[in-house]
């Protein structure tokens, strides 16, 4: 499926200080002009706006040399920004557009933002986009000049990495990179928990020990309730039994009082007559 550069839209970017926009037909597009018209500075900004973060590949050392810096007639511009649209009619790109416009955003303070259709993304998901279809940093879409001279004289493994980025293994190379380093960093965690395991063992064993003791004291305790709630209630029920017969007892002895006074009275009415009769 064939790649569609429709335009590159500037602001604000090294030399451009007004917007300004380059339109790309179908076909073969070429930018003539003399030296230090801005040129290369086009080319940058394609590179940039795609997720480049090499500031010797921008022909910069820092943010801020991407902005403009200010000339005698332009104030210095507070930010830089590019904006790139591509023809996704034939869906080269793996999302549901059929244009889609990349914008990356640059400030003073070195802050960078991404955008995918007016959307804030972040730099992974750009990167992870453009990998997919091999237009993303390092995949070799762009030239610099000097590049394949260059090429020519790099060592062997060298020339093969870089065919490798030229083909696109770069995502699947970074992925397999990034799925290893979790790999070994899940394996360092591993081993942490081993050492950590090893340290707590001898605890666990005493620890194992005390819990057993307190459950253990747990059912003493238990066990000696139990028993104190039967032997109150033996003693409770017993003394309950034993103050019903002592109230019984004095219930019959004041029955045989009441009786043994009635008997005194009845006799000494009976002697108090028999005097009186005398």
């Amino acid at each position: 499926m064939p790649l569609r550069l429709k335009s590159l839209e500037l602001h604000g970017y090294k030399t451009f200080v007004a917007k300004t926009t380059f339109e790309f037909a179908e076909g073969i597009t070429a930018i003539v002009g003399p030296n230090g018209s801005g040129k290369s500075n086009i080319a940058d900004a394609l590179r940039w706006v795609l997720g480049e973060q090499s500031y010797s590949l921008l022909r910069a050392k820092r943010t801020e040399d991407l902005i403009f810096a200010g000339s005698e007639q332009r104030p210095r511009a507070g930010m830089a920004s590019a904006d790139v649209l591509f023809d996704n009619s034939t869906g080269w790109l793996p999302v549901d557009f059929s244009e889609v416009v990349l914008a990356r955003r640059a400030y003073r303070d070195g802050r960078n933002e991404y955008f995918l259709n007016s959307q804030h993304v972040r730099l992974r998901e750009i990167n992870e986009l453009l990998a997919q279809s091999g237009l993303s940093e390092r995949t070799y879409t762009i030239l610099g000049q000097g590049l394949v001279d260059a090429s020519l004289a790099l060592k062997a493994d060298e020339r093969r990495r870089l065919f490798e980025e030229a083909a696109g293994i770069g995502l699947y190379r970074s992925r397999r990179e990034e799925s290893l380093r979790r790999l070994d960093a899940t394996r360092r965690n591993l081993d942490r928990v081993l050492d950590i395991l090893a340290e707590l063992e001898p605890r666990l064993r005493s620890l194992e020990r005390q819990a057993k003791k307190a459950q253990e004291f747990a059912q003493v305790q238990a066990d000696l309730r139990l028993l104190l709630l039967d032997w109150y209630g033996y003693h409770w029920h017993r003394a309950q039994r034993e103050l019903t017969a002592a109230r019984e007892a004095a219930h019959s002895s004041e029955a045989k009082l009441k009786d043994a006074r009635q008997s005194y009275q009845s006799v000494r009415q009976s002697f108090v007559s028999f005097r009186d009769k005398l």
